[in-house]
């Protein structure tokens, strides 16, 4: 991918204060919001009087989307993100807009859904020098401390 693509996004030789830590970040911001999905599921399991427990990988699958999707549409970070101060951005630094989260979030449960990706994606984002993963490259988008304002 060209830098013309992330003409919006700080310079990472410039402005290595915008990814300073990031990716391990990124992986507590992972387990918070993994905690965050597991109460909530737990949550339809008890005021459904248990018959939640049958549906309930389906309801794993349909809050996290959803979650992920309503934070990130809504303030360019989850609530783990949030936390950690971090948030993603577009390629244009713009954040994130509904098609923008549906679509990092589609690709982050398809990548999630399969090891091969999952790995590639960790290794990405360890070794790139944005801290970009697998679906944060297919997209142009690039997580960002939101401490360090653009």
């Amino acid at each position: 991918m060209t830098y013309a693509s992330y003409s919006g996004l700080p310079d990472p030789d410039y402005q290595g204060e915008f990814y300073a830590d990031v990716p391990i970040k990124r992986g507590i911001a992972w387990v918070i919001d993994t905690l965050i999905v597991l109460a909530m599921v737990a949550f339809i399991v008890v005021i459904t009087v248990g018959i939640g427990l049958f549906f309930a990988g389906f309801l794993w699958l349909v809050v996290g989307f959803v979650y992920r999707v309503v934070t990130l549409a809504n303030g360019s970070a989850t609530l783990g993100m949030r936390m950690t101060s971090i948030e993603l951005r577009r390629g244009d630094g713009r954040r994130f807009d509904l098609g923008t989260a549906v679509l990092h979030t589609l690709g982050y449960s398809l990548s999630m859904s399969f090891v091969l990706p999952q790995v590639a994606s960790i290794i990405l984002m360890l070794t790139n020098e944005r801290g970009q993963g697998l679906t944060d490259l297919v997209l142009g988008t690039a997580a960002l401390n939101r401490a360090a304002r653009m």
